[in-house]
């Protein structure tokens, strides 16, 4: 079976373009070294870039990669024409059997629509539920890029939500919808150190934001301390222009509590130290507005983390039967703190077994096995 993948290289977004080697959101690299563990695929990549880059012509043995230039002018302004095309012509030349469009944030599932070929679409980001959430003016990127995936999900084939929320916000617009989970990142397979006890540190992952909302988890924090407990509220996360006025009322507030030491922003570590801060951790605490999959919650469960969430959108299926998890309403934040009170009063314990559950049911060659079973059913629908 010949797969065409299109996705986002993480280079297109921070202008990394100087980097020979192309990076992707983590789930999206799990998924392909899944693939990787199955020779009886061939994956074809496929990435748009504004500038033109060197990269690796393959992944793995049995997974290539493609770089297209695309000028500025064939992106979003133009509804990515630019991209369509140039994808259009890489893709007469791969000839797959399906192509495979991830996320309706930018240009990646339009142009599987608009392929030519037997395509499906993953839905990574709710772009038509976050233009309602945060009201989206005419003419904004949220605005835009909700109208598109309302014109992309009933012309594929089928979508691959990766939550229940997800499939409930997808139904009523798609022809066929699979549930498939994101897969952990490589990184997290080993089981994690179990040193006990840990010291009592929670850690929030997350970008710096109001959608995060890691300023009402600062006044979480001050709360605990008030009660005179011990304890470390640690902040990892990328700060974005578009959030700077937040980020600026979140470092401000933070500093105090920093020199107190009971709060500490960590920025943005590589992945070997990102999974340091995991293993040295006893709890994770996320508490956004809106979630479609919740990556980091994945994480901080596979490395036997105490959880506290917000109950809302796909971290209730990620915390579905997980020892320790506990969830609380969206606005809660009386009942999260007294949780969280609790749980430090009580020794900080961690649970045991979850990392263990996490690793069955997210492995990466188990989701990539789950999406050629669902492209050989369509293969064999269209036939």
């Amino acid at each position: 079976m010949k797969i065409a993948f299109l996705v986002t290289d993480l280079r297109e977004c921070e202008c990394g373009y100087s980097e020979v080697t192309p990076r992707f959101p983590g789930g999206i690299a799990s998924l392909f070294d899944g693939f990787a563990r199955l020779p009886e695929v061939e994956v074809h990549v496929i990435s748009c870039l504004q500038r033109r880059v060197q990269s690796p012509e393959k992944l793995a043995d049995n997974l290539w990669y493609h770089a297209l230039h695309v000028p500025k002018i064939g992106w979003l302004r133009t509804g990515y024409q630019g991209c369509i095309r140039a994808v259009r012509r890489k893709l007469r030349e791969i000839q797959p059997d399906i192509v495979h469009g991830s996320g309706t944030e930018r240009d990646c599932a339009i142009s599987a629509v608009f392929s030519g070929f037997l395509n499906v679409v993953t839905i990574q980001g709710n772009m038509a539920e976050l233009a309602r959430l945060f009201k989206a003016p005419m003419g904004s990127y949220y605005w835009l890029t909700a109208r598109l995936e309302n014109f992309i999900l009933p012309r594929t084939a089928g979508v691959f939500c990766n939550s229940s929320y997800t499939e409930a916000l997808v139904r009523p617009r798609a022809r066929r919808i699979w549930r498939v989970p994101h897969p952990l990142r490589q990184a997290f397979l080993d089981p994690p150190p179990n040193p006990e006890p840990r010291p009592c540190i929670l850690l929030n992952v997350g970008v710096i934001s109001p959608r995060k909302r890691q300023l009402e988890l600062l006044e979480v924090a001050e709360a605990l301390h008030r009660q005179g407990l011990k304890f470390e509220f640690r902040f990892v996360g990328i700060t974005y222009p578009a959030a700077a006025a937040y980020t600026e009322a979140f470092l401000k507030r933070i500093k105090p509590m920093e020199s107190a030491g009971y709060a500490r922003y960590l920025g943005t570590p590589p992945d070997d130290e990102l999974l340091h801060y995991y293993d040295s951790a006893a709890a994770m605490v996320h508490f956004p507005t809106e979630e479609s999959f919740g990556m980091v919650v994945l994480e901080g469960l596979g490395r036997d983390l105490k959880f506290f969430g917000a109950q809302l959108g796909g971290i209730v299926d990620l915390a579905k039967d997980m020892p320790g998890a506990e969830l609380f309403a969206p606005d809660d934040w009386p009942g999260l703190t007294a949780a969280i009170a609790h749980w430090i009063a009580g020794g900080h314990p961690r649970p045991t077994g979850t990392a263990a559950l996490i690793r069955e049911r997210y492995h990466p060659e188990t989701i990539a096995r789950r999406h050629v079973e669902i492209y050989r059913e369509l293969l064999n629908l269209s036939s």
